[in-house]
């Protein structure tokens, strides 16, 4: 909810700043978003006057301006502008300013070989409106020199709240003002009271077929208007909301659904055909909004419609076809109680939202019909002239909530405040409670009857929470909760503590860790689908480029790798933890934790050398997974490399470059390798980018980790022993086959074994290749005899003929 500070002035009596109000927001339970002053954007932009204009010696759509700053000599500028010459006022933007629309800064500079001081601004630029066809120009009597966001009265802050959804009251700023006034930040003005008798009887019969989705419909029509400009304030006001001011019509409803929170539609008359009626739409039925979309109806909803056909999706949005022009003279307005249910579920089915929508939901102010459509019918009459119809009321709204028992010491019992009886009773009657003191057997209670505009108040712990936030949330003491005795046990589970290795790990090894959607476009998640799990896709997303839900955390990271790059990242190095979201069995939801990383650019600095830098391959992105998984405590040391993953449906990583790795031949942790061109030509990656997922839910769990100690660490009393082997392969053996094979052939002697060279040439057959292994040996309680390294040399030797290989002499 955006509103400016002389709008809630024109409602709240006060003489606070906007800091004061800000602050006030927030202690009385209204979230502060953002407060900005329009006037900030607009600094170094003044009125100025152009003296004299003439072609620009090099450009035939350039002049050359001399122009009065109010200060000093006249600045020579160059403008493009069709309408810039001579005695024209309009805004100058000097050196230094910001220029609104696109974030420049103007500098001095030659256009043309003609020396240019600053900028002659068009609306648009300055982010006033969407007018560009020249600069703005300003009465002739506009004051030279004086700064622009003064002399058109922008320095006004807007304040942005959030609401939540429990205060409909506080979607107008009427509500907010009132609040405030409760807060003591002021005093509340009174709503306007006008009623206008009507001098003819309303030409449009009015009736509700459908009373469950429409509970009353108030209307009257008006005669004989002008729709042109709404004022220069309503459309500031506006404005500040973010509205976009389109007739003075559209603009009052607008303005009062804003300020007080009344959605209301007006009809042009010229458009009716016979009775507008509230019903139920008919199967088959449709309507063009006002958005220029058609939608589809269906008989659960609720429309506005005469003899002919459907005007307006109740509560939600008018209809194109009878939405007033320019060229309306008769309007009839509309002002009605729809049911929230009904209203939200249309809205979701039709995925359609708007600011009367959101109103509604919440629930308007039953009692507020007739003010409303008076308020409506005034400002119609004084902006547009016109004559009005006598009012027209068919059914009536629900009423307000129930009476509520409530006791004023538990403003301390259950808000932990002690607020005297007196300031209560005045914080509830400011807010619009009525209150009125009971005795019952000798016992007295309050009997509160909560305003019409406050539906959320239903309880005596409603009243006790208006009670503390007027008073203030801050007021309230910070109290610890009682201690027992001894030492607290562990509350993170397992896997929250692997999660929290897992994050600094990858932070520790300079990484920088990404939040991402756990939204996707369909078009992406189809490439990381897993094999036989189809994508969730959300029936009401928030928007269509979000509505799959991801079954892997690489887009979102590719998507983030693409904006670094774009920016002018040379290297990236980003990781995210968090959920992949699969089809379970029957349909259920699968949701695990996964670690993603991609690494992109340059691995490191340019070679003083040679001038390159390298760029990174899949064998980064397996030592950065290993490097993981060794500290989530996984036993890399028995882990296997093996082909690319099987269960992903996608291509989204080479083939031939990537691979994973697993704790025997069906449990995968990880997957890693360099992404396919063509995805990283999906993502607008340039380079080669390479990319892992480490499966943090399948890291299989420490035996005996729930214990509070580990045991002692005890070194061998005996040094290791190493040994080498070279041993000819087939071309085609990976090496790490090799390698478990070695590590195999004597479990309890043989600690470790690694590849430390690799041969093809000279002295090797065609269709082979050398590798070689050292191997360390730890002996136990007594030395290695050459005996037992002779036998474990063979064991070593038998383990690898089984592959293939051969001892190379």
């Amino acid at each position: 909810m955006k509103f400016s500070l002389s709008w809630l002035k024109d409602h709240l009596d006060t003489g606070a700043s906007a800091g004061e109000i800000a602050a006030k927001l927030n202690e009385i339970g209204l979230e502060l978003e953002g407060l900005e002053n329009p006037a900030e954007a607009l600094a170094g932009f003044r009125v100025a006057k152009v003296l004299t204009a003439a072609k620009h010696p090099d450009a035939d759509k350039l002049q050359v301006l001399t122009v009065d700053t109010g200060e000093g000599d006249p600045l020579t500028v160059v403008c493009g502008a069709p309408n810039a010459r001579a005695g024209l006022v309009g805004v100058l933007g000097l050196p230094g300013a910001v220029v609104p629309s696109n974030g420049m800064e103007m500098k001095k500079a030659a256009i043309r070989g003609v020396e240019s001081n600053g900028m002659m601004c068009s609306a648009r630029e300055l982010d006033l409106s969407d007018e560009h066809e020249g600069i703005i120009e300003l009465p002739e009597d506009a004051p030279v020199g004086q700064d622009y966001a003064a002399y058109a009265e922008l320095d006004d802050p807007v304040f942005d709240v959030a609401i939540t959804p429990n205060r409909p009251d506080c979607m107008g700023v009427y509500g907010i003002a009132r609040d405030l006034a409760a807060a003591g930040l002021g005093t509340l003005k009174p709503v306007a009271d006008r009623v206008h008798e009507g001098s003819f009887p309303c030409p449009v019969q009015i009736a509700i077929e459908d009373k469950e989705g429409c509970q009353a419909f108030f209307g009257r029509a008006i005669r004989g208007l002008t729709n042109g400009d709404s004022p220069a304030w309503m459309q500031a006001q506006l404005k500040s909301a973010g509205q976009r001011p389109i007739s003075a019509l559209v603009d009052i409803t607008n303005y009062v659904m804003l300020t007080y929170g009344r959605p209301s539609h007006a009809y042009d008359i010229a458009q009716l055909t016979g009775t507008l009626t509230a019903r139920r739409a008919k199967a088959g039925e449709g309507v063009t909004a006002l958005n220029e979309k058609h939608y589809l109806l269906d008989d659960s909803m609720t429309v506005i419609a005469d003899d002919a056909q459907v005007h307006d999706i109740a509560g939600i949005m008018g209809g194109e076809h009878s939405g007033v022009s320019d060229t309306t003279t008769d309007v009839l307005l509309e002002v009605a109680a729809f049911d929230p249910v009904r209203l939200a579920q249309t809205g979701r089915a039709l995925n359609l939202t708007s600011d009367a929508r959101s109103r509604f939901e919440r629930g308007i102010d039953p009692a507020f019909l007739a003010p409303g459509l008076e308020l409506l019918t005034g400002l119609i009459l004084d902006i547009c002239g016109g004559e009005a119809s006598e009012a027209v009321h068919v059914g009536a709204p629900r009423s307000g909530s129930d009476v509520v028992r409530y006791e004023p010491a538990m403003a301390e019992t259950l808000g932990g405040l002690a607020v005297r009886e007196e300031e209560q009773r005045a914080i509830l009657n400011a807010l619009g409670f009525e209150v009125a003191a009971i005795e019952e057997a000798g016992r007295s209670h309050w009997a509160v009857t909560p305003p019409s505009w406050r539906p959320d108040v239903d309880g005596a712990a409603d009243i006790v929470e208006e009670v503390i936030r007027i008073k203030g949330l801050d007021a309230i003491q910070s109290v610890p909760l009682d201690r027992g005795a001894g030492v607290a046990q562990k509350t993170a589970t397992p896997l929250q503590v692997l999660e929290r290795k897992a994050r600094r790990a990858a932070a520790s090894r300079g990484m920088h860790e990404a939040v991402t959607w756990s939204f996707l476009p369909a078009d992406q998640a189809s490439s990381f689908a897993e094999e036989g799990h189809e994508p969730w896709t959300l029936a009401n997303p928030i928007s269509e480029d979000l509505k799959v839900m991801r079954p892997s955390l690489l887009p979102g990271l590719l998507s983030a790798t693409a904006r670094n790059q774009a920016r002018g990242a040379d290297s990236i190095r980003l990781f995210e933890i968090g959920r992949r979201y699969l089809r379970g069995h029957g349909g259920a939801s699968d949701e695990r934790l996964t670690l993603g990383l991609v690494l992109a650019g340059e691995k490191r600095a340019r070679d003083w050398q040679s001038g390159k830098a390298a760029a990174f391959d899949a064998f980064d992105a397996k030592a950065e997974v290993e490097a993981l998984l060794r500290a989530a405590g996984a036993p890399v040391d028995r882990l296997i490399v093996m082909g690319a993953d099987d269960t992903w449906a996608g291509s989204a990583f080479h083939p031939g470059q990537s691979a994973t790795l697993r704790l025997g031949p069906k449990n995968v942790l990880a997957r890693f390798g360099t992404m396919h061109p063509l995805v990283a030509r999906q993502f607008d990656i340039d380079g080669t980018v390479v990319a892992a997922e480490i499966f943090l839910d399948a890291v299989p769990a420490k035996k005996g980790a729930a214990g509070f100690t580990r045991a002692a660490f005890v070194p061998p009393a005996l040094q290791p022993v190493m040994r080498d082997f070279a041993f000819l392969v087939p071309d085609t053996l990976a090496a790490g086959d090799l390698l478990k094979a070695v590590r195999g052939a004597d479990k309890q002697a043989i600690t470790d074994a690694r590849i430390f060279d690799e041969f093809r040439g000279a002295g090797v057959p065609e269709g082979q290749k050398s590798l070689a292994v050292e191997i360390v040996l730890q002996p136990g309680d007594a030395s290695f005899t050459e005996a037992d390294l002779s036998a474990i040399s063979a064991r070593v030797v038998a383990a690898a003929e089984k592959l293939g290989a051969s001892l190379r002499g």
